[in-house]
Formats: C-alpha cells, structure tokens, sequence
C-alpha cells in the first residue's frame, strides 16, 4: 500500500494477489496506469518489501535480510527509466559493470560486451557517453548490462516503451535467441510484445483478474481484448507475424 496525500490516506495496490511464476517460463504482465504492474516487479528483487504476505524467489523469503544479495544476484532488472541504472560515463564500461565486480577475466568481459552491444543494436555508440543517448538508446544500453548480469530471472519492467515498435520487434527477436532458459517476467503496454508469452496475467484492482495465453484472452470478453482490439487498429498491426521473446 502506498501513502496517500492525506497522512491518514492509503492507497491498497494489491488485494489477495496469489501468483506463482513457474521456472522457466516468459509470462507477460499488462494492466492500466496505477494497477501495480511496477510495484509488482519491484517486488522480485526486493526493492519493495510486502507489508503483508509473503514474496519468495527459489525458496527464498524477500524479507530475510541474510538473502538479500543472493536474490538481487538472482534477478536482473531492467527499469523503464534507464537514467535510474547509468552508473558509468562511457557506454561499455557501463554495459561491463557487472561482470568486473564478480572478477571474470578482461577478454572474457571485452567479448560478452561486443556481444551484448550487438545484440541490442548498440554496438556502434560502445564508446558514446550515455546522458547523450535518446531515450530509447538508453533502454537497449540497460538491456545490455542487464543481459551481461546472466541472472536466472530477468524482470523487463515496461523496458523497450521508449523504442519504436519496428526496433522493439528486432530486439525481441534477437533476445529470443540469447535467454536460454531463463525465467522471464516482462511488462509492457504494448501487446505486440507480449503476445508471444507463454502466460499472460492482466492486472485490474489489486488482483489477477485474467491469466492466459494470448490466443485464449482475445477470444473472449475483458480487459486485454480490449486492449488488444485498440492497438491493433494502429501501426503495430504489421508486427503480428514477427516471433516475440
């Protein structure tokens, strides 16, 4: 719950949420502004702690001060505002962050970050100062540094909304190759993102209130369809036929 403008005034974002996540699977997680889709996120790695209940990631309470670093090891986080994870001022030094604190090896660390750059389609700008990126660059740059982190949960909180859908359509496709068998919980407002997951939960008043694929939540009444029905009267129609993470 978060603290309204009135100090006796609290806002409940979530009521009753029961959610397992299996191991393994892409689930996708749309919902309106203020649903918690965020919040929830959030909560995968610990940065919020729940006032009630429990959060667990492989077995392990949120709340246990002793597991901390373990599970913030165990999930990566990319925001949707990069400026919030710039922490060096050249674009591969950032991207290599991760890797140089947990010691692996100068060329092992030159080769995983050719390979990250590339992969997102930044390559070129390795020795750009990152505060001079657009908004979009600065996404794929933390996509990047979050890829090199090789956490088996990876959290994409409404992390490519800064790209164009033709951009977030090749940087999907080229993540599909490169996850393995991570778990991935990946939020956006777009649909065309995440149409291609194996579950997706639509958030509405603090709870779960539709869970399916993409192809089971169009074919009936509700909030995705809705949703779905709005978007795809838009440019993002051409992407349909194009593979998602």
């Amino acid at each position: 719950r978060y603290q309204g403008q009135d100090e006796q005034e609290q806002h409940v974002v979530f009521n009753g949420l029961d959610l397992h996540i299996a191991q393994g699977s892409f689930t996708a997680i749309l919902g309106h502004n203020g649903c918690g889709k965020s919040t929830l996120a959030k909560h995968m790695n610990a940065i919020l702690l729940p006032q009630g209940g429990s959060v667990t990631v492989y077995g392990m309470d949120t709340r246990d001060e002793s597991l901390l670093l373990e599970i913030r090891r165990s999930v990566g986080m990319v925001f949707q505002n990069p400026d919030n994870q710039i922490v060096s001022n050249v674009v591969e030094e950032d991207v290599a962050f991760a890797p140089e604190n947990l010691g692996v090896p100068p060329e092992e660390i030159r080769r995983r970050v050719d390979e990250a750059l590339k992969l997102v389609g930044m390559y070129e700008y390795r020795e750009h100062a990152p505060h001079l990126l657009s908004g979009g660059q600065k996404q794929r740059v933390a996509i990047a540094r979050m890829l090199m982190q090789r956490a088996p949960i990876m959290v994409f909180d409404d992390s490519l909304s800064a790209v164009d859908a033709e951009t977030d359509a090749k940087i999907r496709a080229a993540l599909h190759e490169s996850l393995g068998k991570a778990t991935v919980l990946l939020i956006s407002h777009r649909v065309t993102t995440l149409m291609q997951a194996d579950c997706i939960l639509v958030l509405d008043g603090g709870r779960v209130s539709e869970l399916g694929t993409h192809a089971e939540l169009i074919a009936k009444p509700g909030i995705y369809r809705d949703i779905y029905d709005i978007q795809m009267s838009s440019d993002d129609r051409r992407l349909l036929g194009k593979e998602g993470v």
